[in-house]
């Protein structure tokens, strides 16, 4: 394990919280990048950015969707001497077609990732699917808690992966050899439907939760009578639209390649994670 410091930064986020935990479990020496931690940063003020560094080696990166920051902030990082990074993409980056115009991640990504393979330094890309922890932490919790998740995603299947195996892959390439230069495409052992995944979630709770699949403009058009702005519900329905269109069901081998190990099966996950779903 290296004493070099490691920055964290995403350090509240699903994966983010779970690099920080695993990283001091091991005993790393860890900076979290925090807008309320000491020393503050925060992605929008420039200024903050050298004092997160002072002293890192190693950055897990986990970009400020919507913004072209991650290039800026990669180019001042090596200036200030770091050596590794570990980014956390998307899947569909490279595929064309995948993510429309309008999701502001899919831009985020395409330049975070050249922007890390330009940079001279150790790097490793981490291109998860879906995460599984999006029905019990993310943006269908709530959905699933009301017992109704409406989505435009059709009758698509989604290789959903485990957050806990994206945290253990960073982990691995932010401190062990033999991860350099890798692209590591992230997914679970199989696929399911939107209505399967919530069926797992039913059965394991015994609440009753289904899934409703809506045409794109039902789902905008129920976003934005709930008061959401029509570029926020375009981006999310342009998020789901992969789904939909058949191109989240592939299975990918990066997690095998990373630890050596099959990641973990959705039901495990729903096993693990029932409490959150309970009254």
């Amino acid at each position: 394990m290296t004493k070099q410091t490691i920055l964290v930064t995403g350090a509240t986020g699903t994966t983010g919280s779970r690099v920080l935990t695993l990283l001091r479990t091991r005993g790393a020496r860890v900076r979290v990048a925090s807008r309320v931690g000491e020393p503050r940063f925060d992605w929008l003020d420039r200024t903050t950015w050298d004092s997160a560094l002072d002293g890192v080696k190693t950055v897990y990166l986990v970009p400020l969707d919507g913004q072209l920051l991650t290039r800026p902030f990669v180019e001042r990082a090596v200036e200030r001497g770091i050596e590794r990074v570990v980014l956390l993409s998307g899947r569909g980056v490279d595929v064309p077609g995948y993510s429309g115009e309008a999701n502001v991640a899919g831009a985020t990504h395409m330049d975070g990732e050249s922007a890390v393979r330009d940079s001279g330094v150790a790097w490793t890309i981490l291109r998860p699917a879906w995460f599984a922890q999006n029905f019990s932490e993310g943006v269908f919790l709530d959905a699933v808690l009301a017992g109704e998740l409406r989505l435009p995603a059709g009758d698509g299947a989604v290789s959903f992966v485990d957050a806990d195996d994206i945290a253990a892959v960073a982990v691995a390439a932010l401190t062990e050899d033999g991860h350099d230069g890798q692209t590591y495409e992230l997914s679970g052992p199989r696929a399911l439907t939107i209505a399967q995944a919530v069926a797992e979630i039913s059965e394991a709770t015994g609440r009753d939760i289904r899934y409703v699949p809506l045409s794109p403009a039902a789902f905008a058009a129920e976003l934005t009578g709930q008061g959401l702005a029509a570029a926020e519900v375009e981006d999310y329905a342009e998020a789901v639209s992969p789904i939909r269109r058949g191109m989240d069901s592939h299975l990918s081998d990066g997690v095998q390649r990373a630890l050596g190990r099959q990641p973990r099966d959705f039901t495990d996950y729903v096993k693990a994670c029932a409490g959150a779903w309970r009254d």
